[in-house]
């Protein structure tokens, strides 16, 4: 007899395997587009975490938790039992070194028991190179077909450039059936590593996350957006795609110009925090640091009370804090990147800074904070903007299109893709 987890809701409807970093709200965010579209979804989770208990998709965890999971919705590679057994003894960062075999395998087994129809690897790295390996090493190829979605700009416009990384790429976007982008640039270096026009998914462009809730973000206004007094810095820490430091430097140029204000600095690293510590006095006072992974919600609760959404970057798809901004009346400030300038205008959408000029980004800034005018302006232009590009609404009923055709091997649907003019 088959378990909760095992009976599938919509019996004889399309199946569609995702498999990704299950902490992901960008992955939550685009699995639950398809929340009431009677499809039977399961995401199969990569080993670096386990989902919150607020997101209801069937999920496979091979993740090492001792936390106790809902048997309804989620199936765990290791037991609950031999987990804390695992981590009295002290073992559970060898498991998580070497589950990769595992989990490769099992993998395998329920892509051949449960016959997927559409097999969806959220991003380039790891999970597409994860069940591309899969798939050749235990022969299942045919079973479903494969979309590859990649994520911004972080997983094409560098690595391709890398001659050790580059061959094996290209022979990774070449195989799969459909290829979803958020940008058009990705598009343009995958034919250079040999994509197939047919492989380009009807959807085109979409965003990450499936896009933003216009509606319910924009209802939530209070006033004109100029009356606001926060600057919002999601990203307040150092990777290969975006320097923190700039930005520290900048807010030490513009400060006198920029008060009053507060600064919230979401998910800063151990490296920032430690140059934040030698600002001023007065402008760490300011400033309101977390350093933990910060869930969506709250995310999207600081955005509607924002007057600045700052987030100049080196590499970048079309960012999903920009369209949030969008919708919440914040002003964005966004390096203009070649994903980005094709779908917003400087000073008619964002202000637009370079990552590693903190003259640009203190100009920006006190720009935002003192044109009152400009931020009313920009916000009532980005709410019809971001309705354009990137509006739930109007998305949704399009990717459940072509999962349906996909599935039926079908491929035609609306076309999409983002408005540039």
């Amino acid at each position: 007899m088959k378990s909760p987890f095992d009976t599938d809701p919509y019996p004889g409807r399309p199946k569609i395997l995702f498999i990704g970093l299950t902490e992901s709200s960008h992955s939550h965010s685009w699995i639950n587009l398809l929340d009431e579209a009677d499809l039977n979804v399961r995401l199969f989770g990569l080993s670096s975490g386990v989902p919150p208990d607020s997101f209801n998709v069937r999920t496979y965890v091979t993740g090492v938790t001792p936390e106790k999971l809902n048997a309804q919705t989620r199936a765990r590679f290791y037991s609950r039992m031999r987990t804390i057994q695992l981590f009295k003894k002290g073992f559970s960062r060898l498991i998580m070194g070497d589950v990769r075999a595992f989990e490769e395998r099992w993998l395998a087994s329920i892509i051949r028991e449960w016959q997927p129809d559409v097999i969806h690897t959220l991003g380039l790295l790891p999970a597409s190179f994860i069940y591309f390996r899969v798939r050749d090493k235990y022969r299942l190829r045919g079973i479903g077909k494969w979309v590859l979605q990649l994520r911004g700009g972080s997983d094409l416009t560098l690595e391709r450039l890398d001659t050790e990384a580059s061959s094996s790429i290209g022979e990774v976007l070449r195989s799969c059936d459909q290829l979803l982008s958020d940008n058009e640039e990705n598009f343009k270096y995958a034919f250079e590593m040999g994509l197939r026009e047919e492989q380009i998914s009807p959807l085109r462009t979409v965003p990450g996350t499936g896009g933003v809730d216009v509606a319910a973000l924009s209802s939530v206004w209070q006033g004109q957006p100029s009356a606001r007094r926060i600057i919002l810095w999601p990203k307040a820490y150092e990777v290969i795609w975006s320097k923190s430091l700039p930005v520290l430097e900048a807010l030490k140029l513009c400060w006198a110009e920029i008060q009053p204000c507060e600064i919230h600095m979401l998910a800063m690293c151990r490296e920032t925090r430690k140059w934040f510590l030698t600002l001023p006095e007065q402008i760490r006072q300011k400033c309101h640091i977390e350093h933990k992974r910060v869930p969506r919600e709250r995310v999207l609760g600081l955005m509607t009370s924002a007057r600045v959404m700052l987030a100049p970057s080196l590499v970048d798809g079309t960012p999903n804090s920009m369209f949030e901004a969008m919708a919440t009346g914040a002003l964005p400030i966004v390096s203009p990147l070649d994903t980005i300038r094709p779908i917003v205008k400087d000073e008619q959408n964002v202000l637009f800074a370079r990552n590693l000029y903190p003259a640009e980004i203190a100009a920006a800034l006190s720009r935002a904070m003192t044109d009152d005018a400009l931020v009313d302006s920009v916000a009532r232009t980005n709410l019809a903007r971001v309705r354009e590009i990137a509006d739930r609404a109007t998305i949704r009923p399009r990717v459940v299109e072509f999962y349906e055709k996909l599935a039926e091997r079908k491929l035609p649907v609306t076309p999409s893709g983002f408005n540039t003019k």
